[in-house]
C-alpha cells in the first residue's frame, strides 16, 4: 500500500544520448557523445513542491549545450570534479563534463522563489562559474543518498519541508563558494569561457550545421592561433576533434531518423567524403556501424 503524500522518485535509464534528453522534459538541450563505447545513462528525479532534483550518470563523455526551463534556477552539483554550477533560463553553455558524469541539479521554480523572497539579481556575474566549496562533495552525495533513500520505499516525508530545506542549504552553499572566489584567477577564464559561449550559442542555434576551422575561429571571434587553448580549457580537445565528433553524431542524428536515406548521402552531408573511413570514425566512437544504426532507426519512422 502507497503511503499518503509519500515521495517517489522515478527513474529512468537510457541507451542514447537522444533518449537520455527526453527523459528532462521543460529543458532546451542536444547532447553529443565525445568519446567511445555503447551509451549508457540513468536519471532519476524527485519532485517537490516548486523544487525538483535530479541525478544523471553517463557512462562515456557527453557534450552538452543546454538553457534552464523558462524561470527556473539551477544549482548544479557536479559530482565529477566537486563543482557547483548556477544556471537560469539564459544559460546557453557548452558543458563537457569528464568521462563518467555524474550531476546532481537542484531547480527551484520562480512561484517558489517569489514566495520565499529569494532576490536572484544578487547573483548575477555568478551563472556558469564553476564554484567550489568544502560542502560541494558532502551535499552532492547526500543529495544522491536521499533520491536512492527515497526510491527503495514510500517516504512519508513532507515534500514542503524538503523543498525549503533544500533552498536554504544550497543558497548556504552557494555563499561559501562566494566567499572563495578570487577575481584575479577568474579573468582568464572569464575570456576562455566568452570565446566558447560565442560558439555554444552557434551550436545551439544551428544544430544541423558544420564549419570548418576556419568559419570557427570566426564565429568564436578569434584568431586561429587563439582557438585551441579555449578548447582546451572547455573541452580537453582541439577544435578539429571537436569538430569532427560533432559531425559523427549529426551523421547518427540522421540515421536514426531513417527513411529513405542512404549511409553515403548521410556521409556526405557532414562532410564525410571517404565512405571507409567514415564507417571505421563512426564504430570506433559508437561501437557499431551506420548500417546498424540505419536499421534500428527505420522502424521508428512513422510514431
Amino acid at each position: 500500500m502507497t503511503t499518503p503524500n509519500a515521495l517517489q522518485v522515478q527513474a529512468f535509464h537510457t541507451t542514447d544520448v537522444s533518449e537520455q534528453v527526453r527523459a528532462s522534459p521543460g529543458w532546451q538541450q542536444q547532447y553529443r557523445q565525445m568519446s567511445p563505447g555503447h551509451f549508457s545513462g540513468q536519471l532519476r528525479c524527485l519532485g517537490l513542491d516548486g523544487v525538483e532534483v535530479y541525478e544523471e550518470r553517463l557512462n562515456t563523455r557527453v557534450e552538452q549545450f543546454f538553457r534552464a526551463p523558462s524561470g527556473a534556477l539551477t544549482f548544479c552539483f557536479d559530482r565529477s570534479e566537486n563543482s557547483l554550477y548556477l544556471l537560469n533560463e539564459q544559460s546557453r553553455n557548452i558543458w563537457t563534463p569528464p568521462e563518467n558524469p555524474r550531476e546532481v541539479p537542484v531547480v527551484s521554480d520562480q512561484a517558489f522563489r517569489a514566495r520565499h523572497g529569494l532576490d536572484t539579481q544578487r547573483l548575477e556575474g555568478l551563472f556558469m562559474v564553476p564554484l567550489g566549496s568544502g560542502q560541494n562533495a558532502l551535499f552532492g552525495s547526500w543529495l544522491s543518498a536521499t533520491l536512492t533513500r527515497l526510491g527503495q520505499a514510500d517516504c512519508p516525508l513532507a515534500g514542503q519541508a524538503l523543498a525549503e530545506q533544500l533552498l536554504e542549504d544550497c543558497l548556504f552553499i552557494l555563499d561559501n563558494a562566494c566567499q572563495r572566489l578570487q577575481g584575479g584567477a577568474l579573468g582568464r577564464r572569464g575570456e576562455e569561457r566568452g570565446i566558447m559561449q560565442r560558439v555554444s550559442e552557434w551550436a545551439a542555434d544551428c544544430p544541423e550545421e558544420t564549419l570548418n576551422l576556419v568559419e570557427l575561429a570566426a564565429v568564436a571571434g578569434v584568431s586561429l592561433r587563439q582557438l585551441p587553448e579555449a578548447f582546451k580549457a572547455f573541452t580537453g580537445m582541439p577544435p578539429a576533434q571537436w569538430l569532427r565528433l560533432r559531425r559523427l553524431n549529426g551523421a547518427r542524428r540522421d540515421l536514426l531518423r531513417g527513411g529513405e536515406v542512404t549511409i553515403a548521402e548521410v556521409a556526405m552531408r557532414w562532410s564525410f567524403w571517404h565512405l571507409g573511413r567514415f564507417s571505421e570514425s563512426y564504430r570506433q566512437l559508437f561501437r557499431e556501424l551506420p548500417s546498424e544504426t540505419l536499421k534500428r532507426g527505420r522502424p521508428l519512422r512513422g510514431y
